[in-house]
């Protein structure tokens, strides 16, 4: 979830389902509170600790901040060197996922069929927006965090991908290798914010209707899909927090139209080989599964 937070155009929620583990953390997140304080005075802190299932948020909260400073670096190197590939596997994993996750629902009613193409709608339409220039104000800072927190639980919307669009992503990553507490506080509050509220939501809608919130989740990852197609072409660049020229506008083309070359043959066994890692994910998540 670390690496594919770090990667605009991933979504660590989309990983978090992929293996099975999204309903556990949506409830363990819901689970903190303000009446946790009560009952940690009236049980202790053990008891509210099992509550909250913390051992599980605590290893993946750690797995996430190892993956940051560590794949994460990996994954941005392939990125810069074998793009094609990279963006090959996160395309197979994406849409194995939306597969495999679409067909727990077993009867398309027209609700779960509305939710879908407005998961589809919606998660399309972001790919299709173009960055700002970014904001430096505390309360866009503070937006930016809970907005960016939100995209990265649902899956098939990037947090980083987000962020690049509001303008915030080249600031935060200045604010983090600067050390500015105030932009870092401020920010992290805007996540405290926004993870809380989303989770909640989200929690809710699988709780009471189950099916549509998957049909409206695997309609994100649908829509998703046009962010991490392979084969893209730079439109615009933009100054990233090292002075580095990175891609900040893309178009997709198709393969035979791709300038260089297109590595079709290596691309469709990677994404071939992404569909049989989530279906063994899937075969062997047994503990708390979405379908």
């Amino acid at each position: 979830m670390g690496a594919a937070d770090v990667v605009p155009g991933v979504s660590g929620g989309t990983i978090a389902f992929i293996t099975g583990i999204y309903e556990e953390l949506l409830e363990s997140i819901s689970a903190i509170n303000l009446k946790i304080l009560m009952f940690i005075k009236d049980h202790g802190f053990k008891s509210a600790w099992e509550k909250i299932n913390g051992n599980f948020l605590l290893i993946l909260f750690v797995g996430i901040m190892i993956s940051v400073f560590s794949l994460a670096r990996v994954i941005t190197y392939a990125m810069d060197n074998y793009p094609i590939f990279v963006w090959s596997l996160f395309f197979g994993l994406v849409l194995s996922s939306a597969f495999l996750i679409g067909k727990a629902i077993k009867k398309w009613e027209y609700q779960n069929i509305l939710g879908f193409l407005v998961g589809v709608v919606i998660a399309f339409g972001i790919t299709l927006m173009s960055p700002i220039d970014s904001p430096s104000s505390l309360y866009y800072v503070f937006f930016s965090g809970a907005i960016a927190i939100c995209a990265m639980v649902l899956p098939g919307i990037s947090g980083s991908f987000i962020l690049l669009l509001m303008g915030s992503y080249t600031l935060v990553l200045n604010a983090l290798n600067e050390l500015d507490i105030i932009i870092i506080s401020v920010f992290l509050l805007g996540c405290l914010f926004g993870l809380f509220s989303i989770t909640k939501l989200l929690n809710q809608l699988f709780k009471k209707q189950k099916h549509l919130a998957i049909a409206t989740l695997t309609g994100f990852l649908i829509g998703s899909l046009n962010k991490i197609w392979p084969w893209k072409i730079i439109l615009e660049t933009r100054i990233n927090s090292k002075g580095e020229a990175v891609p900040f506008i893309e178009q997709n083309v198709m393969p035979y139209n791709f300038p260089g070359e297109p590595k079709l043959f290596m691309a469709l066994i990677i994404i071939f080989a992404a569909f049989g890692v989530v279906y063994f994910l899937d075969s062997r998540s047994t503990k708390n599964r979405l379908i």
